[in-house]
């Protein structure tokens, strides 16, 4: 039996920013329809993982491949056709305030130019119900929306066009838990109804057991522990261990000013 390609694949990719070393030979693989979440704590690289998978910052080493193309050198044309895949929910939601809502959930489909407004209009509206907002919601301005709602929005915004893989970074990040909840639940519906491959970068662990189906945590530019999310709880690598509990004591070491 041969063995799928994976979707998404990195091997050896080393990024620094001057001195520092950000991504120190990473090796990773993300198959079809798998939802991977990487957790570690702040500065342990994990925007820059996923903003190197999508052209946006270039290693200075290694291979990243999406669909078996390599990513890493790729031109601008091609690039936009490999990001065309790709949806995001951006920490904060990142909507454009000059735009109503509906033009935000609806911003790939236009840009492409594959859908005339009317269309639009309509594909946003139908995107919204499915996060679970009113059609009225459509013709607000972002500014009118509660924190809570601009998630929605951004998560409407992320899988409007349908793509095939689906960043999220921090989707939790500002809510309450009560909401966090929500946009968790709305995460997985929404990943499974299009059949995605979803990559989460988060610290909430909350989101990390109801969306992962596998687990890699980055530490110092290194994935110290990739696994299922049923194996994290007895992972026995003590920096994952410190990290889930939340506990200052242990491994990780955090700078403090005195």
């Amino acid at each position: 039996m041969i063995e799928a390609p994976a979707k998404i694949r990195l091997r050896d990719v080393h990024k620094r920013f001057g001195a520092k070393v950000v991504l120190d030979g990473i090796d990773l693989d993300v198959s079809a329809g798998e939802s991977l979440v990487v957790i570690g704590g702040s500065g342990s690289g994990k925007s820059v993982l996923i903003k190197s998978i999508q052209g946006i910052l270039r290693p200075e080493s290694g291979s990243i491949q999406v669909d078996g193309e390599e990513v890493v050198g790729m031109g601008g044309r091609q690039l936009e056709r490999i990001n065309a895949k790709i949806g995001m929910l951006f920490q904060g939601a990142a909507l454009f305030d000059s735009l109503p809502v509906w033009e935000n959930v609806a911003f790939g489909a236009l840009q492409g130019k594959a859908i005339d407004r009317s269309a639009a209009y309509e594909l946003a509206v139908n995107t919204l119900a499915k996060v679970g907002l009113s059609a009225d919601v459509a013709d607000l301005w972002p500014a009118e929306l509660s924190g809570g709602m601009q998630k929605r929005v951004g998560l409407a915004r992320a899988v409007a066009t349908e793509p095939e893989i689906i960043f999220f970074d921090e989707p939790t990040t500002g809510l309450d838990p009560i909401m966090a909840d929500v946009i968790n639940d709305l995460i997985v519906t929404c990943v499974k109804r299009l059949g995605a491959t979803a990559v989460t970068i988060t610290h909430d662990m909350a989101s990390v057991r109801k969306i992962a189906d596998r687990v890699a945590m980055l530490y110092r530019g290194k994935l110290i522990w990739v696994g299922p999310i049923s194996e994290i709880d007895t992972s026995g690598n003590p920096y994952v261990e410190q990290f889930i509990n939340g506990r200052a004591e242990g491994p990780i070491s955090m700078d403090l000013r005195r």
